[in-house]
């Protein structure tokens, strides 16, 4: 299995990118994530996956090692191939895949396109635990507080906040360590927004 390959990027598109390292022209399969990382520059090193299918030797390639682990992590589960996994990447960022599966989101990895009820359940269910053991970077919140931001989350939302202004929010109160309930949260969340 390849680890990686260094190279000059000959042709660079949102789902593929074409590497040439040493003369041979590499097929690489790539996330929106990962074309963002790598705009701009003409050279660089990418980390590899590599599906053996009956019919074709595919390549996947990722910026940097964690959004490769995710990759990895994700075609593990029943269901979810190396193409599905690939468009998840490409929807979400993974520190958003992480927060999704540690809170259990169905609602955000359904937003996905391939991806249902039963495969968001599934995911959820199969790598919660998996991502709760590594520190891949995105934020993990105890089991407690995870209830009290899902609940404060919606209920923000609710009202009317942008998604974002309100995890912002919430994630720094948390940090803060003062919150004990839902409620406590809701209001101070609403002093700051």
């Amino acid at each position: 299995m390849y680890e990686y390959i260094t190279g000059t990027f000959h042709e660079l598109a949102p789902a593929h990118l074409v590497l040439d390292s040493a003369g041979t022209g590499f097929f690489v399969n790539i996330s929106l994530n990962t074309f963002s990382a790598l705009s701009g520059k003409e050279s660089g090193k990418i980390f590899l996956h590599q599906v053996v299918r009956e019919d074709a030797l595919l390549l996947f390639g990722f910026a940097d090692k964690d959004e490769r682990e995710l990759f990895r992590q994700l075609i593990t589960v029943s269901g979810i191939g190396a193409n599905t996994a690939r468009v998840m990447l490409s929807s979400l960022s993974p520190a958003d895949i992480r927060k999704s599966i540690a809170s259990g989101n169905v609602e955000v990895l359904k937003g996905v396109k391939g991806i249902g009820l039963k495969s968001a359940q599934r995911i959820i269910v199969d790598l919660r635990d998996k991502l709760g053991k590594t520190d891949g970077g995105g934020e993990i919140f105890a089991g407690a507080d995870n209830t009290i931001r899902e609940e404060s989350l919606s209920a923000l939302i609710m009202l009317g906040f942008s998604r974002n202004a309100v995890e912002k929010v919430i994630n720094q109160l948390l940090n803060d360590g003062e919150v004990k309930t839902a409620e406590d949260l809701v209001k101070r969340a609403l002093k700051k927004l």
